[in-house]
C-alpha cells in the first residue's frame, strides 16, 4: 500500500474560510462571463502547505492508453450511454454505472493516484500494489480544487462514478490483456473522518488491475500541471490528445472527424468544429498551440517548447499561437 495519512482535523478549519472565500471570488469571475471567453481557472493553492509541500515535487502523470482512447465524458451533466470506440485495430466499450459516465474531471483522482503510484515505482519501493492510501485535501489541492465542504461531496461522487463506469476492452498493459470487464477504480473506502465535521479524510483507492500493470509497466506520460487550470473538458481532451501524439515530435497534423471520434465529444461536429476553432483563439492549453485549417478540414498541434523550436526547421507561421492555418 502507497502513500500515508495525515491527521488533518487541526488544519482543515484553519483553511477552510480560506478556500470559501476562493470560492467567492471565482464565482464571481465567472459570473463576469470569464469562463465562456475560454479563461483559465486560478492557482487556487499558490502557496502550499508544509504537509503537501513534497507533493510539488512529484511529475504529474498520465496513463497513456487513456490518453489515447475516450473513456471519459466531456459532460458534467449524467452521461448513461455505452460508448464503443474503436481504431487501429483496438476496441473499447465504456459502460456507465449508477451515476452515469466518469467524467474527465472525475479523472483527476486517476491522474493524483497514478502519480503517487508512478513515483513508487521509480524510487524501486517495495510496497507497490493496485491499492493507494490518500488523503482527501491533498488531492484536493493538488489537482487545483477548492476544499470547502460541497467539494468534499463532489469528491465522493467521483469515487462513485469511477467504479460504476465498467470498461471492457482488447488493450494491452505492460503486456497483459484484460479479458473481462473491469471498473476503472476497482473500489473505494473512507478510512478516516474528521471528527468534528465527519468529512473524509484518509481514502484508501485500489486501481483496476488494467490501470495497475500501466503503471508499473511505466506506460505514461508527464503531463504539465497546468492542465488541471483548463475550465473546459474538451481543453483538457485535447490537451491529452496533443501529449500523446506530439510526444518529442514538433507538431501532430490530424483530420478534424478523426479528432472528433477520438475526442469522445458528444456535440454535433459542426458544434465540435467551432469549439476546436475558438480553443485556438483562446491559447490556453499548456505545452502546445492549436491551429485549424478550415481548406483541408485538419487540426495542428505544434509545440512551444523553444528549444524543440530551435532545433528544427519549422516554419515561422507554424510558430505562432491561434487562429486558423493559413
Amino acid at each position: 500500500m502507497i502513500g500515508g495519512v495525515e491527521k488533518l482535523s487541526d488544519v482543515l478549519a484553519r483553511f477552510q474560510r480560506v478556500g470559501e472565500r476562493a470560492r467567492k471570488d471565482e464565482s464571481s469571475s465567472l459570473a463576469s462571463g470569464n469562463e465562456t471567453r475560454g479563461h483559465m481557472l486560478p492557482n487556487r493553492h499558490p502557496n502550499r502547505d508544509f504537509f503537501v509541500a513534497d507533493l510539488v515535487e512529484w511529475a504529474v502523470k498520465d496513463d497513456r492508453h487513456s490518453m489515447e482512447h475516450p473513456m471519459f465524458s466531456l459532460s458534467k451533466k449524467p452521461d448513461r450511454k455505452i460508448r464503443r470506440y474503436e481504431h487501429n485495430g483496438n476496441t473499447v466499450v465504456i459502460a456507465p454505472g449508477a451515476y452515469g459516465l466518469a467524467t474527465i474531471w472525475d479523472k483527476d483522482v486517476l491522474i493524483y493516484a497514478v502519480s503517487q503510484l508512478t513515483a513508487a515505482v521509480n524510487q524501486d519501493r517495495q510496497d507497490v500494489s493496485p491499492t493507494v492510501r490518500i488523503t482527501a485535501y491533498d488531492l484536493l489541492v493538488n489537482t487545483n480544487r477548492h476544499t470547502g465542504g460541497g467539494d468534499y461531496d463532489q469528491l465522493q461522487k467521483a469515487f462513485e462514478r469511477l467504479s460504476g463506469t465498467r470498461i471492457t476492452t482488447d488493450i494491452r498493459t505492460n503486456g497483459v490483456r484484460q479479458r473481462e470487464g473491469f471498473g476503472i477504480l476497482d473500489s473505494w473506502k473512507i478510512v478516516e473522518k474528521n471528527s468534528a465535521d465527519g468529512r473524509m479524510v484518509a481514502i484508501e483507492l485500489r486501481l483496476s488491475d488494467w490501470l495497475y500493470n500501466a503503471i508499473v509497466g511505466l506506460e505514461v506520460l508527464t503531463i504539465n500541471r497546468d492542465y488541471f487550470r483548463l475550465s473546459r473538458a474538451l481543453e483538457r481532451r485535447l490537451y491529452e490528445l496533443a501529449r500523446k501524439h506530439c510526444g518529442h515530435q514538433i507538431k501532430w497534423v490530424v483530420g478534424l472527424e478523426v479528432l472528433y471520434k477520438k475526442s469522445g465529444s458528444n456535440s454535433p461536429l459542426k458544434r465540435f468544429r467551432l469549439e476546436v476553432k475558438n480553443i485556438a483563439k483562446a491559447d490556453n492549453l499548456p505545452d502546445y498551440w492549436v491551429r485549424y485549417d478550415a481548406k483541408a478540414d485538419q487540426v495542428m498541434f505544434s509545440t512551444k517548447e523553444p528549444k524543440k523550436l530551435a532545433a528544427s526547421a519549422m516554419k515561422p507561421e507554424v510558430s505562432q499561437p491561434g487562429g486558423d492555418l493559413k
